[in-house]
């Protein structure tokens, strides 16, 4: 298996540009299948994630067309509603296939979705499981571990999440879709991913309103239409790139990206004291003086990502005094700290929610093992801020997010490879 090795201590400058949207590729791959017309897909990220997403397409018998950062599915040979377990287990992302597939063919048989520690027994689909069963789904369960979903008709529902997700709220979304009749989803995600999803199937036929805002209804339609898409910037990946700048105190510029979608970082990130400009697609890190700690609380968006805690917890290590990370959406997300700990960091958990990170501190390199994709560029950044040699195993959790991770930040200075 390959690992990044990475020499600390360097500091970075030029520009990096942000990829296409993980959250937002791997909900139109899936929405694909509301249409027997073929789909233009355009700055999609090559990433696993992805891969895996297409593979499982492919598997069910679409044709796949694929080039740099663009692909065209066309869906219409599909027959088969049963997704192969070898493939579906490897990605959390395979549960979006459920929703498009139960409403195309009025049945759908599916493996528990994989993906890493946090994606996978950590995540229960029952939000998504109950939705089904407001569209008139039966559904039989083999002990939690395969699951068969069928339905003479789906039926539009009057639908309450009684726990905000982004990813049940796109399938709810994408299913009723085709579902004729209306259909109200009430405390809905407001994710920029579930904007562009509703933008899309609107221009192919549906007619949806209120995506971004706690209420969406849906007049479905029996037959959609498809044309392109175009994957928005990654406001992760824009994230993680500007914590890695003023975590390693470098002069860079993001481009290809929308500041908009990271509001919440960008005003925290004042507040510790980090120097940026913004602009329509692009944000100027500048180097900063003395840093300050300060609490955050991840929240569904517009709030401080979850995905971005990680990376956060890194940035502390390097302010002056004691910020407290609170980790609100998922059990077992701060486990990893221990790994920073490791590396020189003062890192104390109060609880599996609550760390206390006391700063600054020197951290010097260590050999570390990925647990999970946001972990893992949390681990990338700290060996770029390290001293000496850091090298990390298991990044195929990394490239699961990042594409070509090592030779973007190889391009604005960072000693970054990656070894067989």
């Amino acid at each position: 298996m390959p690992k990044f090795v990475i020499t600390g201590g360097t500091k970075l400058s030029g520009q990096i540009a942000v990829s296409g949207a993980k959250n937002s590729a791997l909900k139109i791959i899936p929405a694909a299948l509301l249409s027997k017309e073929p789909i233009t897909i355009k700055n999609l990220p090559e990433i696993e994630d992805v891969d895996r997403s297409l593979e499982l397409l492919e598997s069910l018998g679409a044709i796949i067309k694929r080039s740099k950062n663009q692909v065209i599915i066309d869906t219409s040979p599909i027959k088969e509603s049963v997704l192969e377990p070898k493939l579906a287990d490897k990605f959390r992302g395979s549960i979006m296939f459920v929703g498009p597939m139960l409403a195309r063919f009025g049945e759908v048989k599916f493996p528990h979705p994989g993906g890493c520690v946090i994606g996978a027994g950590g995540r229960p689909i029952d939000l998504f499981i109950e939705g089904y069963k407001a569209y008139g789904a039966e559904i039989n369960e083999d002990h939690g571990n395969f699951y068969h979903l069928k339905a003479k008709k789906l039926k539009p529902a009057n639908y309450f999440f009684p726990l905000v997700s982004v990813t049940a709220t796109e399938s709810m979304l994408m299913t009723a879709s085709i579902i004729p009749g209306k259909t109200i989803l009430k405390n809905c995600a407001m994710e920029p991913e579930i904007e562009a999803l509703a933008e899309y199937l609107n221009k192919q036929g549906a007619k949806i309103k209120g995506a971004g805002s706690p209420t969406i209804t849906i007049e479905g339609n029996k037959k959609l239409k498809a044309g392109i898409f175009t994957v928005i910037p990654d406001r992760i990946e824009t994230g993680s790139f500007a914590i890695m700048a003023a975590a390693t105190n470098s002069e860079i510029t993001i481009t290809d990206c929308n500041p908009d979608h990271i509001m919440t970082l960008l005003v925290i990130l004042k507040k510790v004291g980090v120097n940026f400009e913004i602009g329509k697609n692009w944000i100027k890190m500048k180097k900063s003086g003395k840093l300050t700690a300060c609490d955050i609380k991840t929240h569904e968006y517009p709030g401080f990502a979850t995905d971005l805690q990680s990376p956060y917890v890194v940035l502390m290590t390097q302010a002056n005094g004691s910020s407290l990370v609170h980790e609100t959406i998922y059990d077992g997300r701060l486990v990893w700290t221990d790994m920073l700990c490791q590396m020189g960091a003062n890192v104390n958990m109060c609880d599996p929610h609550r760390v206390i990170v006391q700063g600054p501190t020197k951290l010097h390199g260590k050999h570390l093992v990925s647990p999970d994709l946001r972990a893992g560029i949390a681990l990338v950044i700290a060996g770029l801020v390290a001293q000496g040699k850091t090298e990390i195993d298991n990044i195929y959790q990394i490239d699961r997010g990042y594409s070509q991770l090592e030779t973007r930040l190889q391009k604005i200075g960072a000693k970054i490879k990656r070894v067989d």
